[in-house]
């Protein structure tokens, strides 16, 4: 049994013998007390040792004559406020008297095999009973009438407890969520540094890191998606952890909408962190007999620094997160014509470009954005998915089935979310676009954002994209969304349920996903959102892969996929080899450089290929044949981060296979420098006692070697220094 329980003592802990996570319920006033997440403990009979209580001078206490039973000075499971605690809660509820107090007591707990699927909401899974167990503890409120259910669900053969929380209202009057957090937790010291992924569009998901400090610190999203800004994932590391040691605890929220990751450390050093939803123009109406699901928080522990995370992280969300037919299958080398052609094509440019594609070993050729409606630039047509028969004549339909003559499979663009002003939809239903009654409606990209916080609107959404898919053989669907919710007031709800837009948003295109993933389960769906908007375990629960930024230069991708490596698998990576000058930044790198950056990912096309020379196609041809080689790998090794471009002019990473056979590590370095010093490179994750050939290096290499020692990179790259210069390594077993 992963869930132990002491009767007597009333403690529960969950442990797989790697990781531990301890907590009680408090004499007297019933409410939940945490004592120790970390590291596997033993299980002993009672935990009482680890309480800790003192009487505080100027403390305010609970228990009349208790002088010890302030909330303030005590480590909780999911803390309230108003009631001697003055830290952030996890939860307020607001009742009919306009209280904010609450005092949620145990009532009791269920522990069960396996683990349960949240209602309308994305989580991981198991598919055995023996993979997981799950713990459910029920409190109630007796003046609310209201219950709590706190889940806690830890995985047997990974460092993975996972939590949320479920409000059920059993009274007579109805009451609002002000604020529900997915999980809390309270360390007992403030001895760490912060870790998250910072940016903006065209450089997300950047590594930051600082240290903690008295007060309140936190990464947050009130755009109506997670957002290119923050991440919905954090870290608290010690001081003294690094890539490959060290302690880090990992907390990232499967959720595409509006959400916060909050640090708080109080004057006597204790660290309180949560993450949920952001309470920020959240207000949940909670009618007598209506309940409401937090989404799913997943917590890692590794003693073995960053990398160790990442790994749990990698292997969990690729096999237990991402679900379908395509979790398990290698993805195919795509062709997207958007930086070839823009809006600017018809049907005899994208064959021209497919052919060529084909010729050069592609899998998949991908139309973009300008195929419906009179949409030749972003100013029109969104809402009105047809076919634009003057580009396409034979329609989409028609483009399918020649693009699968020649042997490729189609794939297509939507941004279903979406509407532009002049279309049929907009002016037929002018009140399905989310608007504030008598305020100026703001645009973003010459867009509107329709409400899908209305089923009916997800409805016609469907049908429209249904008839599309339906009648065409379709492979791919990149689903874009290229603007944040402003104006979040939905013309469907009362005044006492606006509060409720955003996460309704959120849930329709979630019921959106599931609908179309149910009927077209052979459709490889790709996430995309500006870029890097929506890149969350929320999407990859619908789409097995995401376009990780509409930045596609090689250097810049190197700090954004390095960090999305922190807690993403290569496997849901979206990166292609682009045109030069790059059209973000205007950089000219070598194709070389382009691919070996793009392989690290889900790997693809994004040029005019037929204006490639016959040297480039060549080069073109030996790159698709080499990711074919070892996709395999690629998706299911273990990826190690070497050396950090937030550190320097160099950035190195690897993946090694399961079995440790084989593995291919990505050098790159960014500048040039004249007669540089001797550099080496320490590799990781190899077998000590394996034999190793390097490319076609005619010697071999002991693993314990390349580890300890290195590749010398000035043995293995023989080519003049010039800048935005790479090299991939290959090494087999001998």
């Amino acid at each position: 049994m992963a869930i132990k329980v002491n009767q007597e003592s009333r403690e529960f802990h969950l442990t797989n013998g790697k990781i531990s996570y301890i907590f009680r319920v408090m004499e007297k006033v019933g409410q939940l007390e945490h004592l120790y997440y970390g590291k596997g403990v033993k299980h002993r009979k009672s935990f009482e040792h680890l309480i800790e209580r003192e009487a505080r001078p100027a403390s305010t206490n609970m228990l009349e004559g208790d002088y010890t039973s302030s909330l303030e000075h005590i480590k909780q499971e999911y803390p309230s406020y108003g009631t001697t605690d003055y830290r952030y809660p996890a939860h307020k509820i607001i009742d009919q008297h306009g209280s904010h107090i609450t005092n949620f007591q145990y009532e009791s707990y269920h522990i069960t095999k396996g683990k349960p699927a949240l209602e309308n909401l994305p989580a991981t899974y198991t598919e055995q009973e023996g993979e997981a167990e799950t713990l459910q503890v029920v409190l109630f409120d007796k003046v609310l009438q209201c219950r709590l259910i706190l889940s806690y669900s830890i995985y047997t053969d990974r460092n993975v407890i996972t939590r949320n929380a479920r409000f059920v209202n059993l009274g007579n009057e109805a009451c609002f969520l002000d604020s529900a957090m997915s999980a809390n937790v309270d360390l007992p010291d403030d001895q760490y540094e912060m870790v998250h992924l910072n940016g903006a569009w065209a450089r997300e998901t950047h590594l930051e890191a600082q240290p903690l400090f008295k007060g309140v610190q936190s990464i947050s999203s009130s755009r109506g998606a997670s957002s290119h800004i923050h991440n919905p994932f954090l870290a608290l590391k010690c001081k003294q952890t690094s890539e490959s040691s060290g302690e880090i605890f990992g907390f990232s929220l499967v959720y595409s909408g509006n959400f916060v990751g909050q640090i708080e450390v109080d004057t006597f050093g204790v660290t309180r962190v949560m993450m949920g939803i952001n309470p920020f123009q959240f207000k949940w109406k909670l009618a007598p007999g209506e309940s409401f699901q937090t989404p799913e928080c997943v917590m890692v522990y590794s003693d073995k620094g960053l990398n160790g995370m990442s790994n749990i992280y990698h292997a969990l969300y690729r096999e237990r997160l991402a679900r379908g037919r395509w979790r398990d299958k290698d993805r195919p080398v795509l062709i997207n014509n958007w930086e070839a052609t823009y809006f600017d094509f018809n049907e005899e440019k994208v064959l021209a470009i497919a052919n060529t594609a084909k010729e050069l070993g592609m899998e998949l050729f991908v139309l973009d954005d300008g195929w419906f409606g009179e949409r030749h630039d972003d100013t029109s047509s969104l809402g009105d998915w047809f076919e634009n028969k003057q580009k396409l004549p034979e329609g989409i339909d028609g483009l399918a089935r020649k693009i699968d003559a020649l042997g490729l499979k189609f794939g297509l663009w939507f941004e279903p979310e979406i509407v532009s002003k002049g279309t049929k939809l907009f002016s037929e239903h002018p009140e399905w676009v989310l608007s504030t009654p008598d305020r100026r409606a703001s645009h973003g990209r010459n867009q509107y954002v329709m409400d899908f916080s209305r089923p009916e609107v997800v409805d016609y959404i469907y049908n429209l994209m249904d008839s599309v898919l339906e009648k065409t053989k379709i492979s791919y669907i990149k689903w874009d969304m290229n603007r944040y919710i402003t104006e979040a007031y939905s013309s469907a709800f009362d005044a006492d349920r606006q509060g409720e837009v955003m996460h309704r948003y959120i849930l329709g295109v979630y019921h959106l996903y599931e609908r179309l993933i149910n009927k077209y389960p052979d459709i490889l769906f790709e996430s995309c959102a500006g870029g890097g908007a929506r890149f969350d375990p929320g999407m990859l629960y619908y789409t097995p892969q995401a376009w990780t930024s509409d930045n596609t230069d090689a250097i810049e991708r190197l700090k954004i996929q390095y960090g999305a490596s922190l807690v993403y698998p290569l496997s849901a990576l979206g990166s292609h080899v682009s045109a030069i000058p790059n059209h973000q930044v205007g950089r000219t790198t070598p194709l070389h450089t382009r691919a070996h950056t793009a392989y690290f990912g889900t790997f693809g096309f994004e040029l005019d290929v037929t204006n490639l020379t016959s040297i480039e196609k060549e080069e073109v041809k030996e790159q698709v044949r080499f990711f074919k080689e070892k996709r395999s790998l690629i998706r299911t090794g273990r990826f190690y981060r070497l050396l950090s471009p937030f550190d320097g002019n160099e950035t190195a990473w690897m993946v090694v296979s399961k079995d440790q056979s084989e593995a291919i590590v990505g050098y790159y370095q960014v500048l040039a420098k004249p007669n540089d010093k001797y550099n080496r490179v320490k590799l990781q994750g190899l077998d000590p006692e394996k034999r190793y050939m390097i490319n076609s290096d005619s010697v071999d290499h002991f693993g314990d070697e390349l580890m300890n020692i290195g590749i010398l990179l000035n043995r293995h790259i023989s080519e003049q220094p010039h800048d935005f210069s790479s090299q991939v390594f290959v090494l087999k077993e001998v």
